[in-house]
């Protein structure tokens, strides 16, 4: 039969579909790619500029390319899983995944390396969104909270073992492959994925699919590109004419997307991002609160992978070490958060952001005091509690932000969510990125990076004031 949601079943009097402990598992996996490539390519890219002869405009694109992609395309990909099938869109993106990484990993020169992550992206935005949405429809109760629970600690968990899973990679230079190791590795674990999710992962759809939304969608891939692409780029390539064009564009662009999605949804049609999601309460003021959290959290990974290296001088996999701290810290706050939602609702959101504002003043305190003679273990205390407070917080808010979605919306929910998440993630890594990377050459790195943390802090101050008016969840 198709694909049907928990409680579409029940109504019909047919077994609803249930995900197994080795399903969950699987659509972790699939959610655990995405995010790792996000952020392993970081310290693979001074190889990748000696071998490819990359300058600084294509490396940017490399990142960039990817992470563009990847936010424009997964609400979409969210709707179209709603229609298709999330299984069957979770096994074509997840094959499509292995094939761009494949690619990737053999580019012979740098634009086919672009070329290729910009495909790897999409790949991503088509499977990522089934994973939240095959939560949603075959969960409820203590299972979903675990499941989302479970969904957040990947989701941390997985930006920060990129990092450190790069840097072993490139050291590892297995069969003299280099930094295409951190991209061939992903071929295997596909295949063993694809393998598990044939037999493991329910098939699900929405009970009432819509069509795709051509206008919205295209405008949305407009605000988000106009935006992202030369907020990206522009610092490598000098800030020419046409970044400043582009970000011209993206007031008009996402306005006309409002209207236009407005529009559709008053003449009864569903558009690709029905404002009605967004009048509830806890999924508009979770997703207030989840974009300056998640934009500190990317412009903070990309510039501590960059001043580990470059300017502590640490080798890729002491630099991985540095970051082990954190996600240990970050995976046991995320096991504990469950129980601690129970006992005080969502203000572990509030404590979380106190925690993570304490370790990275630590850090910023360290960093200022010892620079440059600093190890792993004079870092590991900020770097840890700073994990801590993040792992109180990522999936709590996940979990809050979609507590409210009916079932049936539950792609275009995710995806709104995601989209939300990754775009202000790639939007932390190029403007606290480019700040840095500007302050650098006259400030030196010791300076950029304790700006860089300065202004961090005040997103977390902002991330605390909104937690207080999240709804008292428990």
């Amino acid at each position: 039969m198709p694909g049907v949601s928990v409680r579409s079943a029940l109504v019909r009097g047919v077994p609803a579909p249930h995900l197994s402990g080795l399903g969950l598992f699987t659509v972790l996996l699939g959610a655990a790619l995405p995010l790792i490539d996000f952020f392993i390519v970081n310290v693979a890219l001074p190889s990748v500029e000696h071998d490819l002869d990359a300058g600084p405009a294509l490396l940017e694109l490399v990142v960039g390319g990817y992470g563009v992609a990847y936010a424009v395309l997964l609400v979409l990909g969210g709707r179209v899983g709603d229609s298709l099938g999330r299984r069957r869109l979770f096994l074509v993106g997840m094959a499509a995944f292995g094939i761009t990484s494949l690619a990737c990993g053999l580019a012979p020169n740098a634009w086919a390396l672009v070329a290729a992550r910009v495909a790897q992206g999409a790949a991503a935005a088509l499977m990522l969104p089934q994973v939240l949405a095959t939560i949603q429809a075959t969960t409820e109760g203590p299972r979903r909270a675990h499941a989302m629970s479970l969904y957040g600690a990947t989701g941390g968990l997985s930006m920060v073992a990129g990092q450190i899973l790069g840097g072993v990679l490139v050291a590892a230079d297995l069969a003299g492959t280099g930094w295409r190791a951190v991209f061939l590795v992903n071929v295997p674990v596909v295949l063993i994925a694809l393998v598990l999710a044939v037999r493991s992962v329910p098939d699900t759809r929405a009970g009432r699919p819509a069509a795709v939304d051509v206008p919205g969608t295209l405008l949305l891939a407009l605000s988000l590109i106009s935006l992202l692409l030369p907020l990206t780029e522009g610092r490598a390539a000098g800030w020419p004419l046409w970044t400043w064009i582009s970000l011209g564009v993206f007031p008009v662009a996402s306005a006309a997307f409002y209207f236009t999605e407005r529009r559709a949804d008053r003449k009864g049609h569903t558009p690709l991002v029905p404002p009605s999601l967004l009048r509830l309460e806890s999924l508009r003021r979770s997703l207030a609160l989840l974009m300056p959290f998640s934009v500190g959290f990317g412009g903070f990974m990309f510039v501590l992978a960059v001043t580990l290296q470059q300017g502590l001088e640490m080798s890729p996999v002491t630099a991985g070490l540095a970051l082990a701290p954190m996600a240990v810290a970050f995976f046991g706050a995320s096991l504990a958060g469950p129980r601690l939602i129970t006992r005080f609702g969502s203000r572990i959101v509030t404590a979380g952001g106190v925690i993570q504002a304490a370790g990275i003043a630590l850090l910023l305190i360290t960093l200022r005091q010892g620079w440059p003679d600093l190890g792993v273990a004079v870092l590991a205390p900020g770097i840890a509690l700073a994990g801590l407070g993040q792992g109180f917080q990522m999936p709590v808010l996940m979990r809050l932000t979609l507590s409210d979605v009916p079932a049936d919306r539950a792609g275009a929910g995710s995806g709104v969510m995601i989209t939300a998440q990754q775009s202000a993630v790639a939007l932390g890594v190029a403007t606290l990125g480019s700040l840095f990377l500007a302050l650098v050459p006259t400030a030196g790195m010791r300076a950029a990076v304790s700006t860089t943390l300065l202004v961090q802090l005040g997103l977390i101050a902002l991330t605390v004031l909104l937690s207080l008016r999240l709804p008292r969840m428990r």
